[in-house]
């Protein structure tokens, strides 16, 4: 079903008149659509990056220096180790006109804890949420938590009265493909732009904001986002000037495109790494020809899935240079990284039959192995590969890819024997990585990406230390002990960091950011 959503009415036709003269229209495009316009629903980083056009979180980063910046709060103080309060900047107002105050902000955090959010990550560690006056709230942790701030430049605002009165209090359950809420098609926040229609994979538009609180460095009027999942078609948009931005380039077209004298490219490495998870929960594979017991939940067959990949090649061929391989769950600039971890296992086709014939399977086994097409660089080039290399050393990998909105649904549906997942770090700490992607599924956002429900009480007790521990030295120990763990263990097989190549026209004026996304705030077309 194609939905179009519109502001009506006459204070609409007014928000969104600006003088032609005056107006400057951006238009870009990647290969992946959102699954939903609810900011709780689903934690996916392109997603997260559309929603900070229209919805505004308390703090964020800033794009040049990357250090936390007020935007809805104007101050905090750290009253004691475990209370965070925040002054709130005054004088703000919805799209709908109606004031953002602390009975929202206390209400967003709070909508953000909720059973159906998938924004736990971000409200690890955080007791309550209480209104100290109109403009100030306090934030209280169970214990210290050196990095709340971090964790809460992705927790956007949502009025309270607009979700109470839309019948959108919970966040939408992205796992239940038939519920329908209005937050989910409808948006409507305090930030620079205002989304004004949004018709899924085709197109989305948002206007300026003309109430905005703040000051916008950049000059444009207007966004269209089109989604185009073709490489070939999103090129050619681009060197037909259909489009002024790709944010996702194929690397196949990168040469020319560096070449072209009305293009650019700039480049930057992502805090995210691409890595494939296994389940090791079930004691039967669902398809697989071995009946009785799982195959993955043995350590020498994970090892042999790992070392049967040759990253050399994947690197060379697939991403042509446009990936770092590692061995490690974090990118380099993530707190906790050492070159330790980031060491890989050797590349030894024989050693792992030699490691699968040992955990009884000389002739391998068949798996199911699933993966986007259309999230990550090159991802379903990059599992055909991997699934011809799994195949000589007698694994059967039975790919299937899917798009974004319905592949993330259904590995957190825990549908997947083998998956793909690319695992940005908002917050630049390994906490964030490790209490989400390796400790046990449990309460406060423990597990909540573990969706091959690989559980090691050893490594949770560590990770459940790093949590408490107030000595950032200590902490930052426990942190690479935990991900060295995780390592020996093969939790899961990293493959590489991503580089992240942004095309533009030469007239377009932007930030590249580690995580990927645009600051709609400094974009110019000129």
């Amino acid at each position: 079903m194609r939905v179009k959503h519109a502001l009506m009415g006459a204070a609409a036709a007014a928000l969104f008149a600006v003088p032609a003269l005056h107006a400057k229209t951006f238009r870009w495009t990647s290969a992946a659509e959102i699954s939903t316009w609810d900011i709780h629903s689903q934690n996916n980083a392109l997603q997260n990056g559309i929603h900070a056009a229209v919805y505004e979180s308390l703090v964020y980063y800033n794009s040049r220096t990357f250090k936390i910046e007020p935007v809805l709060a104007t101050s905090w103080t750290q009253v004691t180790p475990t209370q965070l309060r925040l002054n709130l900047r005054q004088n703000v107002k919805f799209h709908d006109g109606s004031p953002f105050t602390a009975d929202d902000a206390v209400y967003s955090i709070e909508r953000a804890m909720m059973k159906t959010s998938n924004y736990t990550p971000y409200t690890a560690g955080i007791d309550r949420v209480v209104k100290v006056n109109a403009n100030t709230i306090d934030v209280f942790t169970k214990r210290p938590n050196p990095v709340l701030l971090n964790q809460m430049t992705e927790l956007r605002m949502m009025s309270k009265a607009w979700a109470e009165k839309n019948n959108s209090v919970e966040p939408k359950d992205i796992r239940n493909v038939t519920q329908e809420t209005y937050a989910n098609r409808n948006a409507m926040g305090t930030g620079p732009f205002v989304l004004k229609q949004w018709v899924p994979d085709q197109r989305m538009v948002f206007a300026a904001n003309p109430a905005w609180w703040g000051k916008m460095e950049g000059n444009i009027t207007e966004i269209v986002y089109t989604p185009i999942k073709s490489e070939a078609t999103r090129v050619a948009a681009l060197l037909s000037g259909e489009v002024d931005l790709v944010l996702d380039p194929s690397p196949q077209d990168l040469p020319r495109l560096r070449n072209s004298p009305a293009l650019k490219v700039v480049d930057g490495i992502e805090s995210r790494t691409i890595f494939f998870g296994m389940d090791q929960h079930r004691d039967e594979l669902p398809g697989s020809n071995v009946k009785g017991k799982n195959p993955l939940k043995d350590l020498r067959v994970r090892k042999a899935l790992y070392q049967s990949i040759d990253i050399d090649a994947l690197m060379r061929v697939t991403m042509r240079g446009l990936g770092q391989a590692t061995g490690a769950l974090i990118a380099p600039q993530v707190n906790g990284w050492n070159e330790a971890i980031h060491r890989r296992m050797p590349y030894d086709v024989e050693g792992a039959r030699k490691l699968l014939a040992e955990a009884g399977y000389p002739q391998g086994f068949e798996v199911d192995f699933a993966c986007p097409n259309n999230r990550y660089i090159n991802d379903e080039e990059i599992c055909q590969a991997v699934t011809a290399m799994w195949s000589r050393v007698g694994v059967k990998a039975k790919l299937r890819t899917l798009p974004l909105v319905t592949y993330f649904p259904m590995i957190q549906r825990y549908e997947a024997s083998i998956y793909m997942l690319g695992w940005g770090v908002p917050t630049f700490d390994a906490m964030y990585s490790l209490q989400s992607l390796v400790r046990s599924v449990g309460a406060d956002g423990d597990g909540n990406y573990n969706v091959g429900r690989y559980s090691n009480p050893k490594v949770d007790a560590v990770i459940d230390q790093a949590k408490v521990q107030t000595d950032l030295l200590v902490r930052n120990r426990m942190l690479t002990q935990a991900l060295q763990m995780s390592n020996d263990d093969v939790s899961h097989i990293p493959l590489h960091n991503q580089v992240i190549p942004w095309a533009m026209k030469r007239g377009i004026d932007v930030v590249h950011r580690p995580d990927n996304r645009l600051d709609w705030r400094l974009i110019k077309v000129n």
